[in-house]
């Protein structure tokens, strides 16, 4: 039943105009913040590690997170070409045009920041990807999800040795692949490493991805334009390693400094700092 009902609301959602789903988006943040005191106590520890302690700032982050959720029934339910003419620009394509005339396979890295979401989604538009997906929590929605972002031209690749398989192949290929950086990973597939001052379990599957031979890795952002005109997206590569520093912590580096453009749209409420395979806090 649960599903069914979920099917037809997301249906009529996404025929909503992305302003007016922007603006429920507002209701839905704060509805987050004011009922979930873990999401709460992960947002306000992560920001005061960033060193943020601006209170509208704050403000903002919550509304931007609401309007993550509030967008998605657009995003993956309307046709493909539709949802790619969500981007109005496009700065640093041409990055990417050239990795793909070169004949290398490509590696988008695209953290909780801004619409990740449509990054996918105007890739692959234009050439086929595979994307690693882990499934969500509330099983009901897992259909919904893998409907939404399974495009023609994506192949989802779940977050397992299987999944790390399927991206080894799509390189191989010459293909694109999609990744979350700063999803916690599994126990064993990562390592410490500093993330705004503090130890955060790191994906190494990045920087292994990114090191492979004719591989090229590229940090994607899209973001969110005001009163619901869309997205820009901004394409720009991995920036070299500072003496000393491991693959994880460039990385983190890296999204960091992309991170402080746009602090608002960083999905702060994530638990970045959990120990994989302990047990999450309660609400």
């Amino acid at each position: 039943m649960a599903r069914q009902l979920t099917s037809a609301l997301m249906s009529m959602a996404a025929r909503l105009p992305l302003r007016v789903l922007h603006a429920l988006g507002w209701v839905l943040g704060w509805a987050m913040v004011l009922l979930s005191r873990r999401y709460r106590t992960h947002l306000n520890d992560n920001m005061a590690c960033a060193g943020y302690s601006d209170a509208r700032l704050r403000r903002r982050a919550i509304a931007e997170a609401g309007k993550m959720l509030a967008e998605l029934p657009a995003l993956w339910l309307r046709p493909h070409a539709e949802v790619a003419a969500l981007v109005r620009e496009a700065t640093g394509w041409e990055l990417v045009e050239q990795a793909r005339a070169a004949g290398n396979g490509i590696v988008f890295v695209t953290p909780h920041h801004g619409c990740f979401e449509v990054s996918a989604q105007y890739g692959s538009f234009y050439f086929p990807m595979t994307i690693m997906y882990r499934a969500p929590k509330l099983a009901w929605l897992e259909p919904c999800m893998r409907k939404g972002r399974g495009r023609a031209r994506v192949r989802l690749a779940s977050a397992d040795r299987s999944g790390v398989r399927e991206l080894l192949a799509a390189l191989k290929r010459r293909e694109a692949v999609g990744i979350l950086p700063d999803q916690v990973p599994g126990e064993g597939e990562g390592e410490w490493a500093e993330f705004f001052g503090r130890p955060a379990y790191t994906m190494t599957l990045a920087s292994k991805l990114a090191g492979r031979d004719r591989a090229v890795c590229l940090i994607a952002f899209a973001r969110r334009l005001a009163r619901g005109r869309g997205y820009s997206l901004s394409i720009r590569p991995l920036p070299p390693p500072l003496s000393g520093e491991t693959p994880a912590r460039t990385l983190n580096r890296a999204l960091e400094q992309l991170i402080r453009e746009c602090p608002e749209q960083y999905l702060w409420g994530y638990n970045r700092y959990k120990t994989p395979g302990a047990p999450e806090d309660g609400n």
